[in-house]
């Protein structure tokens, strides 16, 4: 993601007290990354599984990160369609995230962190079959170069099913440099869903990232071998992790 860098150098010879205290502020504001994103995709795929019964949906957020220490934090806002149609309300998505990324070694990449989907007054916990739809988990990815390893850890109940605290998701990846602004993305991953065997899934992409300049594409096929009967949607029936090409236009601030 391109950053929005706030940088300010101040070279003093002498300076008094209030001139030094404006200096640190300076160098503070050149340390952080601040930026902002929108983006409109053709189908919110999370993990494989459609999050809009397969129809487009409008995406932003924004993130911060303070360089030195390589901590950051962010929200991001998407339209959505589940909750409603499991029978509950609600139809954004808020993610809210944080952690600290560094480096092990010069080709070894860390990112450890915490990210709560909050789904605001979705009422799943008052229909049967599901509980809140709230969530939180704990990650850690390892970068090497252009690929990475990632896994990432439930410590509540997971996207309404019931008894599902310690789901965990593992996620492989690389996003490869192909030249003249394209980027090759390729992905596989596998939900294990506790004590629901039939939700568990493994879901995989392999798509093409094009940087334009004013905005950026992305074209990727999308698909799972996740159960029809344990994904249809309960709105249409139609099978939410059906392999897919989806369409995404975004934007960085």
């Amino acid at each position: 993601m391109k950053k929005l860098i706030l940088a300010a150098t101040i070279s003093l010879v002498c300076a008094s007290g209030p001139a030094l205290a404006e200096n640190d502020a300076a160098g503070a504001r050149a340390d952080a990354d601040i930026s902002a994103n929108l983006a409109v995709v053709s189908d919110y795929r999370y993990r494989g599984i459609s999050q809009t019964r397969l129809q487009p949906a409008l995406q932003g957020g924004v993130d911060y990160t303070h360089n030195p220490s390589g901590l950051y934090a962010g929200a991001w806002l998407s339209t959505i369609k589940w909750t409603k149609d499991a029978g509950g309300s609600g139809d954004i998505e808020l993610d809210i995230y944080g952690g600290k990324r560094g480096q092990l070694s010069d080709a070894i990449a860390y990112d450890v962190g915490v990210l709560g989907y909050v789904y605001a007054s979705n009422g799943l916990d008052h229909v049967a079959g599901f509980v809140d739809a709230n969530t939180a988990e704990i990650y850690g990815q390892l970068g090497f170069g252009p690929a990475y390893i990632k896994y990432s850890h439930a410590v509540t109940n997971l996207f309404g099913f019931v008894d599902s605290k310690n789901s965990g998701y593992l996620d492989i990846g690389a996003n490869l440099d192909a030249g003249e602004g394209y980027t090759i993305n390729l992905h596989a991953g596998h939900q294990k869903v506790s004590h629901n065997s039939a939700a568990s899934y493994t879901d995989w992409k392999v798509g093409v990232t094009k940087d334009f300049g004013v905005a950026s594409g992305a074209l990727a096929v999308i698909g799972t071998n996740a159960s029809e009967s344990a994904y249809a949607s309960p709105a249409n029936g139609k099978f939410l992790g059906k392999t897919a090409l989806q369409l995404t236009i975004s934007k960085t601030f």
